[in-house]
């Protein structure tokens, strides 16, 4: 066992290590809310969208990072302040699943332009009604924002270390 405990040790000093670590935590959500939507038939709400931003900023600042030793900082920065922005969006949105407050109270979606009156209500009435109320899943307790905003607050703690790690001078 210490032999696992040593490498954790080992990466959790190396800035880089954690940027890719928080790269692929927020890739790897994003991967399960996609598979959720069209492997799993659950169409997102409107926050659920809101809640992918962060973490494709966050990969992709993750990235630039990673390319770009000498955009770390900055790009770092953005993703610790994305991901403190997706944990706040995903702890809203488990607040409205369990009537702590209210969500989103209009119609969203996109509307075609060009769209005959019959076609734009064709396809209003085609559409899923998806309510960002409901929890269409929940493991332990917790419906996907919950623990989306659980995960998120993880990784932004990965950025910070990370940054804190960089300013420090420990190795690359």
């Amino acid at each position: 066992m210490g032999g696992v405990t040593d490498m954790i040790g080992s990466l959790s000093r190396r800035p880089a290590a954690l940027i890719a670590l928080a790269g692929l935590g927020s890739a790897g959500l994003l991967a399960g809310a996609f598979a959720f939507q069209h492997l799993g038939g659950m169409a997102p709400c409107e926050m659920c969208i809101w809640q992918r931003w962060p973490h494709a900023a966050g990969a992709g600042l993750a990235a630039l990072a990673l390319a770009v030793p000498a955009a770390r900082r900055v790009a770092g920065g953005a993703a610790a302040g994305a991901m403190a922005l997706g944990a706040a969006i995903a702890l809203l949105h488990a607040g409205v699943e369990l009537d702590w407050w209210e969500g989103v109270t209009e119609c969203a979606g996109a509307v075609g332009g060009g769209m005959s009156g019959q076609d734009l209500l064709d396809a209003i009435l085609a559409a899923p009604v998806v309510r960002c109320d409901q929890v269409p899943w929940a493991m332990l307790g917790l419906s996907m924002a919950g623990w989306n905003g659980v995960v998120s607050l993880g990784l932004l703690g990965l950025w910070v270390r990370a940054l804190a790690q960089g300013s420090s001078g420990a190795s690359q």
